[in-house]
């Protein structure tokens, strides 16, 4: 008899290598998908070109990524996540290189896709490396460490972006990724343990691959579309978030027959606690990411900011998150993390309830405080969700798991940003019919009226999703049971040797 192997619940130095690694190559790929937001003027100048042109700069990039998401579970599996992160990071630094060096908006926008691409595997694949070193006892810290950088990357990036486009040329937005990254990819080289035993029979699921990646693509464009102006009645968005959903539809469909040999298993769904913390991080998100795109927005059209200052303006949230991440981490592997996430959600909602209050005449020192506490909020929710939803799943479940959570976190994100965007629209309309508000360069008494009614209005609309969230959260388990949740993480070697074990067993049960 041998005895049972036990996790170890200590951050040891092969784990604190292993954080440092998919930090550096998780920080660039998502800053990336915001340091442009501000550049978008800058780039219609310099190439001569409108701005639905240039708007594909950002889109391009955001599609890549979301079509990319999906193929990151069967690559590791085939190939080994040390070998996906180190062709992901190149990718990401080869696009970026060409990024800079683009020559026309054509150019730009077929570099920004190969970027996105590359950009896309790189968090699942990190996660995925992360969890199942871990284990359970200690995920709630190392999701806490990741987490950092997706928390600060959305407010830092239009604040780097307003930077060097105040003092350097706009190619300086993508030469900035490639020191950085090059970084990234020698520390993964040299920190990173070998690849353990690959899979090679596994066989991508193409069928799935394409009605997922183009499904999940359609639904990304068409809400952004609406997200940025256009009608909901607009053929673009109507035919683009139906094919998604048909797409996507059939490809549920399809995984369901295919089990574990699909490219998502859907039957993870059938766990509650991953079910249910997917369900409440996508509303959750969803809401968070329209609330980052809102505020600049009225930090610009309502106060009169510069993009470089309403930018600034945002940074207490991320700011608050950090305080709270990394003890939330090390409380999440000790306590309940269905308790930090039901202490979280009422914080981040009393500070949205406090964005409903505010106005021309608050002090910014007010709006700075609010903002502060939907961080701290936020800080005690991510990696508190994240950690749970890996806890009472098997080991050879994690890659699965992790392209489903970013492909929900990405449709979440996308859905919340359109969603709010097209709420203050139509508000706005409602109340200045044929006026486009956001464009206009005099600002009167009455427009400001209008601008802060309507921003009032929307935030009440992320107030009351967000009630939503809280629902599912309830269902979450108050701890994972000790039975759920393996001892200690499986190797792949062992996950292969199970899976050959279980088909001699069943030989033998037939003879």
């Amino acid at each position: 008899m041998t005895q049972p192997r036990t996790a170890s619940t200590e951050f040891d130095p092969a784990l604190r290598k292993l954080v440092i690694v998919v930090v550096l190559g998780a920080i660039m790929t998502i800053l990336d998908t915001t340091i442009t937001s501000v550049a978008v003027n800058t780039l219609g100048a310099q190439f001569h070109t409108s701005l639905t042109a240039i708007q594909w700069v950002l889109t391009g990039y955001t599609l890549a990524l979301s079509a990319s998401i999906p193929l990151s579970g069967w690559a590791i599996v085939r190939f080994g996540p040390k070998t996906m992160w180190i062709v992901s990071l190149l990718l990401f630094i080869t696009g970026s290189m060409l990024c800079a060096m683009a020559w026309n908006i054509t150019a730009l926008i077929m570099f920004r896709l190969l970027q996105g691409f590359g950009a896309g595997m790189i968090l699942p694949i990190g996660q995925t490396m992360l969890a199942r070193a871990a284990g359970p006892d200690r995920m709630g810290r190392v999701m806490s460490a990741v987490a950092v950088p997706a928390m600060l990357a959305p407010v830092l990036g239009p604040t780097v972006g307003g930077l060097i486009l105040g003092h350097l040329s706009w190619r300086w937005m993508f030469y900035i990724n490639v020191p950085l990254c090059a970084i990234a990819v020698i520390a993964a080289i040299r920190l990173l343990p070998s690849d353990p035993v690959r899979d090679r029979d596994i066989r991508l699921d193409i069928l799935g691959l394409a009605l997922l990646s183009p499904g999940l693509g359609a639904l990304v464009y068409g809400t952004s579309q609406a997200g940025s102006g256009t009608s909901l009645t607009d053929i673009r968005v109507i035919a683009s978030v139906l094919t998604g959903v048909v797409l996507v539809g059939c490809y549920v469909r399809h995984a369901a027959r295919r089990g574990d040999e699909a490219l998502v298993d859907v039957r993870l769904l059938r766990d509650r606690n991953f079910a249910a913390v997917n369900v409440m991080v996508f509303l959750y998100i969803g809401i968070l990411s329209g609330l980052m795109a809102l505020l600049p927005l009225y930090f610009q059209t309502v106060n009169g900011d510069s993009p470089l200052r309403s930018g600034a303006m945002v940074a207490p949230l991320g700011l608050g998150a950090m305080a709270t991440t990394l003890i939330t981490g090390k409380l999440a592997d000790k306590h309940s993390p269905r308790l930090l996430i039901l202490t979280g959600l009422p914080v981040v909602l009393l500070g949205i309830l406090g964005l409903t209050q505010i106005g021309p005449s608050t002090s910014d020192i007010l709006v700075v405080a609010t903002l502060y506490v939907i961080g701290l909020g936020h800080g005690m929710i991510m990696p508190a969700a994240m950690g749970t939803s890996y806890q009472t799943l098997r080991h050879s479940e994690i890659p699965s798991a992790t392209t489903a959570t970013n492909v929900g976190l990405r449709a979440g994100s996308s859905f919340g940003i359109a969603a709010l965007l097209v709420l203050i629209q139509r508000d706005i309309e409602h109340q200045t019919p044929g006026v486009d508000a956001f464009t206009r360069t005099v600002r009167t008494d009455e427009l400001t009226q209008v601008l802060t009614h309507a921003f009032t209005h929307t935030y009440w609309w992320a107030l009351a999703i967000g009630a939503v969230a809280v629902a599912p959260a309830l269902m979450l388990s108050r701890k994972s049971s000790p039975e759920a949740a393996p001892t200690a993480p499986e190797t792949d070697a062992d996950a292969i040797d199970n899976r050959a074990r279980d088909q001699l067993t069943g030989v033998a049960n037939e003879k």
